[in-house]
């Protein structure tokens, strides 16, 4: 599709070519660097992959797009439980006010489509030339396999973006985003809903397969747990409770989850036994001013950060018990009397309640630290809701992570819809900040209810209640798309 085609093969591929194989940079220029050559070998395959990798985090622009560590941060900026205090250098305000998403020419909601149609464009380039790239059969498959992960994780974001959401035991005939499968520049027209995720499904089973016994270097890979526990995000999306169960357990198979100390040490490093996946930043990567740390963190000091630290909604804190080690990485008082020593913050930086040290910088002057994409935690949470949702084991499946987090838990009595609330909150206590907020409420059918806590109405432009059924759940396609592609329609 055109407007796909404008940021597409050249750049992903420089990424990875200067990234990461000095030797192939130095053989062939960069500036006409073809698809043929990038899947000429395997290795040349792993290039493309690793450049697909950086994207999650590479700058695209202003220091805001960041890639889907920012994109991370819309989702949440659009939920409830993420407050921001005050205005500071403006960044996330305009979006939580519900203003980017619902305008086809904001920069913001062109970010997310133009960087997950790069990752769509270059796992297609992977995909149309595995076969006949010469190498290992387990090298190729691995390739193949991660590219079939990442072409069905971008379409399921985009599809949960820019349509209406998935109902269960409905038809979705209703509009979905284009499905690209080749390294094409030909405009697409959108596919429905259902024929979205039938391929998303396809891609993941594929993928899946494939994945099989390959041992990756680093959690930044996807492996086939990644590729697991993907399948089982899409099957609770889609209601399949049996299917969402089935996949998260096999998913987390051989992950640990993190002890009480581990959990208050800054969510900062995906070498933790229970981070499945989860960007990686090193010293010659990633901006400054644009790495999650730099806006989520408590810690670093950039303007964002300083002025507008961000906050739980005081709604949900207050209903973390005392014993949860979830309510220590929050300080009530704004004053921070228990940050980790060397993550001290400065007198610059503003004190507000409620506010997060979930997440804390390498240091002040060094906004790096790694990002959790998927956590064993979320499968249990997954299993325990579809379980939940099946009438049978939601309590017990519940039960190893509630403890873990609370010494003090014990089994659940609750049953029915009490049992599924209570799942649902321990999910808003330990993903917080970590961009499941807007899917999670669109996917659930809730109304966006900031009132009653420590939300600022007058920051927001007002924005403090959505219904349900508001079109404005639906992301906007950006005009750029609309422009260049004559065959696609906006929402």
């Amino acid at each position: 599709m055109n407007y796909i085609k404008l940021f597409a093969l050249p750049l992903v591929l420089l990424l990875a070519l200067t990234a990461c194989d000095k030797d192939f940079l130095e053989e062939t220029p960069t500036t006409g660097v073809s698809a043929s050559s990038a899947t000429a070998s395997t290795d040349n395959l792993f290039l493309v992959i690793n450049g697909i990798h950086r994207l999650l985090y590479e700058r695209q622009g202003s220091n805001g797009r960041g890639g889907y560590s920012a994109m991370l941060i819309q989702n949440d900026a659009l939920g409830e439980d993420l407050v921001m205090n005050a205005r500071a250098n403006g960044w996330w305000i305009n979006m939580a006010s519900w203003n980017d998403h619902t305008n086809a020419t904001d920069s913001d909601l062109r970010h997310g489509w133009r960087v997950m149609y790069k990752v769509v464009n270059n796992a297609n380039i992977v995909i149309a030339g595995a076969e006949e790239a010469v190498g290992p059969e387990a090298q190729r498959d691995a390739a193949l396999g991660q590219a079939l992960a990442y072409r069905a994780f971008a379409h399921f974001f985009l599809v949960q973006r820019h349509a209406e959401r998935y109902r269960a035991g409905g038809g979705n005939t209703q509009p979905g985003i284009p499905v690209v499968l080749t390294p094409t520049t030909e405009g697409l027209p959108r596919s429905s809903v259902e024929e979205v995720y039938a391929q998303i499904n396809s891609d993941l089973d594929q993928a899946i397969s494939l994945l099989e016994g390959y041992s990756r270097p680093n959690a930044s890979h996807i492996n086939q747990q990644v590729a697991q526990g993907l399948k089982a995000r899409v099957a609770l999306v889609q209601g399949n409770w049996e299917t969402a169960a089935d996949f998260a357990v096999q998913a987390r198979e051989g992950f640990s989850l993190m002890d009480n100390e581990e959990y208050r040490s800054g969510f900062n490093d995906y070498t933790n036994d229970e981070w499945m996946w989860g960007g990686y930043y090193n010293e010659e990567q990633g901006s400054l001013f644009t790495n999650f740390g730099a806006w989520m963190s408590r810690n670093f000091s950039s303007s964002n950060i300083r002025g507008n630290p961000k906050s739980i909604f005081s709604v949900l804190y207050d209903q973390i018990p005392e014993t949860d080690v979830r309510s220590t990485i929050f300080s009530v008082s704004g004053e921070h009397e228990n940050l980790p020593a060397g993550y001290e913050i400065s007198s610059r930086h503003s004190r507000f309640p409620y506010t997060s040290q979930k997440f804390l910088a390498f240091g002040t002057g060094d906004s790096r630290g790694d990002v959790p994409y998927m956590r064993m935690a979320e499968m249990y949470l997954i299993e325990a809701e579809a379980k939940a949702r099946l009438g049978a084991g939601g309590a017990e499946a519940l039960l190893p992570l509630a403890v873990n987090r609370d010494p003090a838990y014990t089994l659940s009595t609750n049953t029915g819809q009490a049992l599924i609330d209570e799942i649902l909150l321990q999910r808003r206590w330990e993903l917080w900040g970590e961009g499941f907020r807007f899917f999670d409420l669109k996917r659930l059918n809730l109304p966006l209810d900031r009132t009653g806590g420590n939300h600022d109405a007058t920051l927001l432009n007002g924005l403090m209640q959505v219904p349900a059924d508001d079109p404005r759940w639906v992301w906007l396609i950006p005009q750029d798309e609309l422009d260049a592609n004559p065959n696609i329609s906006q929402n």
